[in-house]
């Protein structure tokens, strides 16, 4: 019997804003088996893909992504934002609701032909995770499919990457 993943998110209304109702995975975190069972399923999703290495963007894309990389025996390559990575990199700005965001991937954290699973909690709008395979195929990485916790469908955010597999374990209506 495989677990229904909906059972392990809370919503909560009104927040961060009135009229938002945000879709919190930290109950799936905190409780063993589910956190290993949605771990399990994006690492197989991800294995039939021959993927070798999981991107991410900061920060809820490193508490999926990296169990998984674990997992798979393969590299985490970490999309951060402006002045967390030290070294040489490639930028990729998105839309937001109120202005603009930018990400960042060291240059050499995607070798050219590299098969990229692309990693995150929550498919919303689909700009934070269009702006990371950006960034993964600017560094000649191939994203070979997408993975999400939680995918809210009303957000529309497959629409902005529809042309690339996506595995979602969970989805809600309802911003």
């Amino acid at each position: 019997m495989s677990l229904n993943f909906k059972d392990y998110i809370a919503s909560v209304p009104d927040f961060p804003e009135p009229g938002v109702i945000f879709r919190d995975i930290s109950p799936l975190m905190a409780d063993g088996a589910a956190y290993a069972a949605a771990t399990d399923a994006i690492a197989r999703y991800a294995q039939d893909k021959g993927v070798e290495m999981i991107a991410g963007p900061e920060a809820r894309g490193f508490i999926v992504g990296c169990p998984v990389a674990y997992k798979l025996g393969v590299g985490f390559a970490p999309a951060r934002k402006k002045g967390k990575l030290p070294r040489e990199t490639v930028s990729a700005s998105y839309g937001l609701e109120y202005g603009q965001s930018t990400l960042y991937l060291h240059k050499d954290a995607i070798k050219p032909g590299q098969r990229v699973l692309v990693c995150d909690d929550l498919l919303a709008t689909g700009g934070t995770i269009a702006a990371t395979i950006e960034l993964v195929e600017r560094l000649g990485g191939i994203v070979v499919g997408t993975a999400f916790i939680v995918e809210l469908k009303d957000l529309h955010g497959r629409d902005k990457i529809k042309n690339y597999d996506i595995l979602s374990l969970t989805e809600f209506d309802g911003a």
